[in-house]
């Protein structure tokens, strides 16, 4: 029942964290340019918008929604369920928000939404939350995370496309959400094995460290980019790091059978193609509009 109620929260979870999202992008796109050197400036300035302040505000509570599902059914289970917010988020954005969606993104958007359910629904059963966790594989998945998110975020430092700058934000916002997520999911076991002395672990820090810097990094990915493109991927970055945490450091099974394998390897494929597709294609210099 608990791994069931879990999956619920989570569903609320994938709601909620859309909306707050497109809140937050209507605010972020109202106040002052992010500046990571003057962090408390850029805070209190993107707060003073009403709208990004009422985004943070929705997704403080999905926040709570994610962390109950974590701590009452497998990781991997719960990131596969928040994968069908993909779709709430193009409907909401067209419907509440009046954001134009292209077809391209329309199929980018739903390639991800299959690819991700289709990993939920071909992983096995499991019964509990699943909160254990080899210590060198959480130090190992975490930190190769923390790798990939920040060659994103300086991407046009290294030869990346400047014009793409504000998906690559989204997606490393993504990344270091997972961080956190994995950190928040084995720091749930701790604090049910230790009660409250659980929360006095490193990955604590870890959970507030990628925090923020997710935080900054959506601002300015929202500020940047598209809203469709930028909150698809942030998504679809955080469930891929949170399916793959369950899986690597946590133990979560993969299909015990070839064809469900297939279909697995098939899933991860269809998620790859629609973050190629999802981010609008660029106009040539001097092209009409």
């Amino acid at each position: 029942m608990t791994p069931l109620f879990g999956i619920l929260l989570a569903l609320v979870c994938a709601l909620a964290t859309n909306l707050g999202f497109l809140y937050k992008h209507r605010g972020a796109c109202s106040a002052p340019a992010v500046d990571i050197k003057h962090p408390l400036r850029t805070a209190r300035a993107l707060f003073a918008s009403r709208w990004f302040a009422i985004g943070m505000l929705v997704a403080a509570g999905a926040w709570l929604f994610h962390v109950a599902a974590m701590a009452m059914a497998p990781l991997s289970m719960v990131q596969a369920v928040l994968a069908g917010g993909v779709v709430l988020l193009a409907v909401m954005a067209e419907k509440m928000f009046g954001l134009r969606i292209g077809r391209r993104q329309w199929i980018g958007l739903g390639l991800t939404a299959i690819g991700l359910v289709l990993l939920g629904l071909t992983l096995p059963a499991t019964h509990g939350a699943h909160s254990r966790f080899s210590l060198p594989g959480m130090i190992a998945f975490e930190a190769g995370l923390i790798g990939v998110g920040a060659l994103l975020i300086i991407g046009p430092q290294i030869g990346a496309p400047a014009h793409h700058h504000g998906f690559m934000l989204g997606a490393a916002a993504g990344i270091l959400f997972g961080v956190s997520d994995v950190a928040i999911k084995a720091i749930s076991g701790l604090v049910g094995t230790a009660g409250v002395a659980g929360l006095l672990t490193p990955w604590t820090l870890v959970t507030v460290a990628a925090s923020v810097a997710a935080f900054y990094a959506s601002a300015k990915g929202l500020q940047d980019g598209d809203a469709v493109p930028v909150i698809a991927i942030t998504g679809t970055a955080a469930n891929v790091a949170g399916i793959v945490g369950g899986i690597i450091v946590f133990g979560d099974p993969l299909s015990t059978t070839p064809v469900g394998l297939v279909v697995q390897f098939f899933a991860f494929g269809l998620v790859l193609i629609a973050a190629w597709l999802t981010p609008a294609p660029v106009r040539a210099v001097g092209a009409a509009v």
